[in-house]
């Protein structure tokens, strides 16, 4: 079967000879478990794929294996990557949102390589609009456009939303200037949000308060959109103020995509990775001292923290699938980070927990209730990992 080509992230490319040796299938040195397509760097699919775990069950699944061993020292980790924080503060949960638009700026430098030159730029353009036209659309849909809850009812901004625009306008951004251009970019973004955030005036609130319902970005939200359109009471967790910084999110990872498309060597590029991380990872909880971390308004601060970790799994997943070649045991998240918006549009449409329910409900029915809990939730993981195996075994990928 030929691949079906509807929505997906922009397809990375290979950049060197180097890379190409490391891309899965290529040269008859991939895993032979199947065909995955080649051109693509082999780190950025399974990357995608251990980031897409989290959020197609694996977060429930660890959730209830932790509860069931019930270690204390366990309590932490479980709450670090299960769980958001409620507002102030940074877990790996709050990571997921940001890395996965990071990787999407990561591949955007790759497709424009291949398409570079004054006469392209027309067309690149258009072919982003598209895209982040198609995102922001399926993110209404998603929100239940079409159950006519009526406009009043519709929530606006969201995930996809936020994916759609960020990305695009990152895009434009990497089209139209040059790396430089980009870090002024990136600059000017972080820096203005968080002079718009610390100095522009609510009513009934002190200049620069970052409470949930005093700051600038939720007030913006509450000045566009009815109630009923925001995803909570003072605002939107992804709303359109907050979108200004989202868009440094993926500017930092078409910066590390730039930075791939190098001469350098892939060892010296996984080193170069993990010291950009470092930096961001110093200079955001530095900033956070005035500025605090805080995903729900995706501050500056957020940006670099996220950002920073962000190039440190990057600069780890590359040095250990494209650079030292340890493949055995990528295929499994490889299969989910092939089909991202598959699997994200599937859950909302899709009843994966039901088909769970028929084959290993009953069996989690006669078991103690923590072990049900666990049982169930390897099963509702395992229908969701086998549908994606599914479409990945005919080769229908999801390509915008």
């Amino acid at each position: 079967m030929t691949d079906t080509q509807i929505v997906n992230l922009p397809e990375s490319s290979t950049a060197t000879p180097a890379t190409q040796e490391a891309v899965i299938g290529t040269n008859g040195t991939g895993t032979g478990e199947a065909n995955i397509p080649t051109g693509r760097l082999a780190s950025l699919d399974t990357l995608r794929g251990f980031n897409m775990f989290w959020i197609m069950g694996g977060a429930e699944l660890f959730a209830a294996v932790s509860k069931y061993l019930n270690f204390g020292w366990l309590n932490p980790i479980n709450d670090n990557l299960t769980e958001h924080v409620k507002w102030e503060g940074f877990h790996y949960h709050d990571m997921i949102f940001p890395l996965f638009l990071f990787i999407m700026g990561v591949t955007f430098p790759f497709s424009l390589a291949k398409r570079s030159g004054e006469s392209h730029r027309g067309a690149m353009t258009r072919r982003v609009l598209f895209r982040a036209s198609v995102l922001v659309l399926l993110g209404l849909v998603y929100y239940g456009l079409f159950q006519l809850k009526g406009f009043d009812h519709q929530r606006m901004m969201g995930v996809l939303q936020r994916l759609g625009l960020a990305w695009g306008i990152a895009s434009l951004i990497a089209i139209y200037t040059n790396v430089r251009g980009q870090v002024a970019a990136l600059i000017t973004l972080l820096v203005g949000y968080w002079l718009a955030m610390r100095f522009m005036h609510v009513p009934g609130f002190p200049v620069g308060t970052l409470s949930p319902e005093g700051n600038f970005a939720n007030y913006v939200d509450r000045l566009l959109f009815l109630p009923g359109q925001l995803y909570e009471k003072y605002g939107d967790p992804e709303g359109l103020f907050s979108t200004i910084p989202a868009v440094g999110t993926a500017m930092l990872g078409i910066l590390a995509g730039h930075w791939l498309l190098t001469k350098n060597t892939p060892l010296k590029k996984a080193q170069g990775l993990a010291i950009a991380g470092l930096i961001c990872l110093a200079m955001g909880h530095l900033w956070g001292l005035e500025f605090p971390v805080i995903k729900k308004i995706w501050t500056s601060s957020y940006v670099l923290v996220a950002g920073g970790w962000s190039m440190l799994i990057l600069a780890a997943f590359y040095w250990a699938i494209d650079v030292k070649g340890l493949r055995r045991g990528t295929f499994f998240f490889t299969v989910i980070g092939m089909n991202p918006l598959t699997i994200y549009l599937g859950q909302k449409i899709i009843d994966f927990d039901h088909t769970a329910a028929f084959f290993v409900g009953g069996i989690a029915k006669r078991l103690p209730v923590m072990i049900a809990a666990i049982v169930m939730g390897a099963g509702e993981f395992t229908v969701r990992w086998l549908f994606l195996l599914f479409l990945f075994r005919r080769r229908i990928f999801l390509k915008l």
